[in-house]
């Protein structure tokens, strides 16, 4: 894997994946000790790299993190080549001004009855590390080398890979 970036760059490098992502799969632990993962749109990257997403205060999800609240975020964009893993720590926020914030017209197909609706909660996740593979160059470019690397009998580098530490 590449370096460790700095904390502004990191911040600025994960908040850029996500914007160009916008849906993760939320992955946690469940009271059963299993891996369960859902997609969530992600509301907003702030500036100090921290994820927030709209819930339901009473979703099967926030009991989970109430209990657990260590989780991973998994953004991928295939037709760009870049993925990202954050690790982060996840906590409920009931807080009307960030919501207000927060809030576009999308959300109010969850959440119909708009900012007024008493499930509605606040998921922030505390970024603490994250891991991204960005191979953004084009398919052809891509091909290309790994062809380079066959012939060659090398190994193909497939990228820009690093690890961004936030806390």
């Amino acid at each position: 894997m590449g370096a460790i970036m700095k904390r502004d760059d990191a911040i600025k490098k994960v908040t850029e994946m996500i914007n160009d992502v916008g849906v993760c799969m939320l992955t946690n632990i469940d009271e059963h000790g299993q891996v369960i993962s859902r997609p969530m749109a992600t509301a907003d990257v702030d500036k100090d790299g921290n994820v927030w997403f709209f819930s339901n205060e009473y979703s099967g999800k926030v009991t989970q993190i109430s209990e657990n609240n260590e989780l991973n975020l998994i953004y991928a964009h295939p037709g760009h080549n870049t993925y990202l893993n954050i690790f982060g720590i996840g906590s409920i926020v009931i807080d009307r001004e960030k919501m207000k914030q927060l809030w576009t017209p999308a959300v109010k197909a969850w959440f119909p009855d708009g900012i007024d609706d008493p499930k509605l909660c606040l998921l922030k996740v505390d970024t603490k590390q994250a891991w991204y593979w960005d191979n953004s160059s084009s398919k052809m470019i891509i091909f290309f080398n790994m062809l380079t690397a066959i012939i060659r009998g090398k190994q193909f580098q497939d990228g820009e890979t690093g690890e961004l530490d936030l806390d």
